[in-house]
């Protein structure tokens, strides 16, 4: 039992020098001073536990890591690692490496040249398994992915997941104003089918925040910012029943807002001081209004905290004006930064033109200290990339295209949905990698400018959906 404890307190370690061990053979060869060392420290960081064990069991299971069924948690320090070392495993479609009895550096050789020399077979799994013939204490499994039943294309499982959280935020609204009570249990189910959908397909379901619908502004806005906290959420570590938690108190955020008066909310133009002082009383009242709902418990009082506490910024200068010094719930600084990311990257009534994602982020840098938590935005920052999702940008090749999905490892240079060749002609839309480089070294493309998607009629759910 102590040496299992033993093993779930090292297990970040394990990863993260395994990841080490991969990076630094794409740049060098197998058997380089440089690889060899950081062999070496693996094989000792993992054979102790393999001896006392009798196997050791690496497995990808959504967006983590699990150690012999006990999930990794990711420590800010080795985020880059743990970031490459999953979408290196997903790419060729690894799901599971067993150590059945202890490892020695060849075998740690021959597991990196098949990693690493599988990247052009038409299944990656395979023509690694066939290369670790002569090492059978590790054996390869496939990646086991998450599926609603009857329906095997993600896309439309990942838009109806998003959908019906739309649809569930507009019934609770109407249901509150109208003086039912309201209890969680539904809102728990809808929020655990987001979280299993970022934990198998998060660029999908990120790609969904990206698309912004302005006639129901506040409803998206409300599942957006769920979306965003809990998948900030994971990459912080937190366990599943923690994001659930999250998501769901993200998803009554703004619950105070139902009481501003419409012809206040849904003003085309800026508001006068009176009217704002209205608006501002919104967090005070969404904090009433989760205290009202059926059941009272630590959720509906996470709840009505964060309703309370997300204008309030980091440093308590924002509002509702308080007294108290202490600092911001945990929960309120994680979606403080999912509210203001998706608030400056939508059109809403009285701010009909959308900040580009890049420049948001931005303005959110410019924010860090004041009124957003720096560490965390850093992590946010890591997650959506320089350029996150939906950006559409133009590259130096004359391409114009949409951002497709982050690199963690490179977040200035993610992969790209080309929809206009570098002739000016509207294409079907194909993939390129700008981390992908020519014979000599160089990047093949790189971003050249971020570009406005309503100036050039870019219909965001046409590419993205």
């Amino acid at each position: 039992m102590e040496f299992q404890k033993e093993l779930n307190k090292e297990a970040k370690n394990i990863i993260n020098q395994l990841a080490v061990v991969l990076r630094s053979a794409q740049f060098h060869s197998p058997s380089n001073v440089a690889v060899l060392s950081a062999i070496e420290k693996f094989v000792a960081l993992i054979n102790p536990f393999i001896e006392s064990e009798a196997v050791v069991s690496i497995e990808v299971v959504g967006e983590f890591f699990y150690v012999n069924d006990t999930r990794v948690r990711y420590s800010v320090e080795f985020l880059l690692n743990f970031d490459y070392l999953m979408k290196e495993f997903k790419e060729r479609e690894l799901g599971n490496i067993e150590f059945k009895n202890v490892i020695g550096p060849v075998d740690m050789q021959r597991f990196i040249k098949a990693f690493l020399g599988c990247q052009n077979a038409q299944d990656k799994l395979i023509a690694m398994a066939d290369m670790m013939k002569e090492t059978p204490q590790m054996i390869l499994g496939r990646l086991k992915h998450i599926k609603e039943e009857g329906d095997s294309d993600p896309r439309k499982v990942v838009k109806k997941t998003y959908f019906n959280a739309v649809s569930f935020s507009k019934g609770v609204i109407s249901k509150i104003k109208s003086g039912e009570k309201v209890g969680l249990k539904k809102a728990k189910r809808v929020v655990e089918s987001m979280v299993d959908m970022i934990l198998e397909e998060e660029s999908l379901v990120l790609g969904m925040t990206a698309i912004k619908e302005y006639d129901d502004y506040t409803y998206h806005h409300s599942v957006n910012v769920s979306i965003l906290a809990v998948a900030l959420g994971h990459k912080l570590g937190l366990s599943k029943k923690q994001v659930t938690e999250l998501g769901m108190v993200a998803l009554f955020h703004d619950l105070g807002k139902m009481d501003i008066p419409p012809e206040i909310l849904n003003k085309p133009s800026s508001f006068t001081d009176q009217e704002w002082d209205v608006v501002k009383k919104h967090p005070y009242w969404g904090a009433q209004a989760a205290i009202k709902l059926k059941g009272l418990d630590s959720t509906t009082i996470k709840t009505a905290i964060v309703a309370f506490e997300h204008h309030l910024n980091f440093d308590l200068k924002g509002y509702p004006i308080v007294r108290y010094t202490k600092e911001l719930d945990f929960f309120s600084r994680i979606v403080t930064i999912a509210d203001q990311y998706d608030a400056m990257t939508s059109s809403r009534v009285y701010s009909r033109v959308p900040l580009r994602p890049d420049k948001a982020l931005s303005v959110m840098v410019d924010r860090a200290g004041s009124m957003i938590d720096p560490i965390l935005l850093k992590v946010f920052v890591n997650m959506v990339g320089v350029f996150p999702i939906g950006t559409l940008v133009f590259l130096n090749s004359k391409e114009m295209g949409l951002v497709h999905e982050t690199n963690p490892l490179f977040n200035d240079r993610p992969r790209v949905l080309v929809i206009v060749n570098s002739q000016g002609k509207k294409v079907d839309g194909y993939v390129v990698d700008l981390t992908d480089k020519t014979d000599d070294g160089k990047y093949k493309r790189s971003i050249y400018k971020t570009l406005d998607p309503n100036k050039y009629k870019i219909n965001l759910a046409e590419y993205l959906l």
